[in-house]
């Protein structure tokens, strides 16, 4: 490097290098590195007495819905003066404080609900939605529980208003019919009115039924009561209007009929939530094995991926599962763990048999 610098000198090397030599120059000066200066105090500022007088006198009960100018006019009409409107700013500024100042409620930080059913009957997610009526602004309430884990609707009502008495009708129908017996329930719900009004709340502890509630405005923590909302507003004959509450009832009896005994649900292994409900899926998945076996031994030519296998069902259900990272990398195929070893691997905030989620 030396002697190159020796033999080809500045001018030449930054035309070849097509760099310029004022910048060159420029990078070889040393720049004294200059130290901060100190800050000096304005010999107008007010001592720190003064200042917290001022602050004292911006948040205190008769100014905290005033601004610095309104404050600054009024005390001036009564004889004081403080400081400038432009101090009471810096001042407030200083202090994060420009903004509101009166004590603002503060909503808890909600925890996260996460849910877990192995079986029927273990946690329920129940909702309400609207029904178009007749004529625009009139509505009727469709209130429906279904089962997480089977996606089994085990009670439904229609109403014409949201009252937290028709919850509690449904919500001790549904646990008579379905037998339920204490500690062995979950009921998930949003946060409306009739799912944390006080009437349930008592239903549900004299059930022994443990309540869960989603996080405030969001949605996804009640997936499957949306999920089944959705299949009912997008059958091909859901009508745009109901002519009444009449009609409304009339229409979802066949609905339902057809929700738990025809509908096949992907996430079922293509079952009904009947048939996964009362037990008799595993019966059903030996049907199938048996009918897929004899169809590979007449065809196997057929079957380029060897004998086929029956869709099987889930043994697990999650609401926001916390290892929902690792149940992705499973789907791609990163990984074989299975539900049955999440669930012991990873406990869970909420189990069945618990009376509340912390939120």
């Amino acid at each position: 490097m030396t002697e190159l610098a020796a033999q080809t000198s500045t001018q030449e090397a930054c035309l070849a290098l097509a760099y310029p030599r004022s910048s060159y120059y420029r990078q070889q000066q040393e720049k004294p590195v200059k130290e901060p200066k100190p800050a000096i105090p304005s010999p107008r500022a007010l001592p720190a007495a003064e200042r917290e007088t001022v602050r004292a006198t911006l948040n205190s009960e008769r100014f905290l819905d005033s601004s610095p100018r309104q404050v600054y006019g009024t005390l001036l009409d009564e004889g004081e003066y403080l400081c400038s409107v432009s101090t009471m700013y810096r001042i407030l500024r200083e202090n994060a404080e420009v903004g509101e100042r009166r004590n603002q409620k503060r909503h808890p930080a909600y925890k996260k609900p996460e849910l877990l059913a192995t079986a029927p009957n273990q946690v329920w997610s129940w909702d309400i939605t609207k029904l178009r009526g007749p004529v625009p602004h009139v509505y009727y309430y469709m209130y429906t529980i279904l089962d997480i884990f089977s996606r089994y609707v085990v009670g439904y009502l229609i109403a014409q208003r949201e009252l937290a008495s028709l919850a509690r009708q449904l919500v001790a129908d549904s646990c008579a019919k379905q037998d339920i017996e204490p500690d062995q329930l979950v009921l998930h719900a949003d946060r409306g009115s009739s799912m944390t009004s006080k009437t349930l709340a008592l239903l549900l502890a004299d059930l022994g039924v443990g309540k869960s509630h989603s996080r405030p405005y969001t949605s996804d923590d009640n997936p499957f009561s949306e999920a089944q909302f959705k299949t009912m507003k997008y059958r091909p004959n859901y009508p745009d209007r109901f002519g009444g509450l009449h009609h409304a009832r009339t229409w979802a009896r066949p609905f339902f009929r057809w929700y738990n005994h025809e509908h096949r649900h992907t996430n079922l292994g293509l079952m009904t939530p009947a048939t996964v409900h009362y037990g008799r899926a595993a019966e059903l998945t030996l049907k199938r094995q048996a009918v897929l076996t004899a169809a590979y031994e007449k065809y196997p030519e057929r079957f380029v991926q060897g004998q086929p296998v029956a869709p099987k069902l889930p043994t697990a259900v999650w609401i926001n599962p916390r290892w929902r990272r690792m149940v992705r990398n499973r789907r791609r195929g990163c990984g074989q763990v299975g539900n049955a070893e999440l669930a012991e691997r990873f406990p869970l905030v909420h189990q069945p048999g618990e009376r509340e989620v912390a939120h």
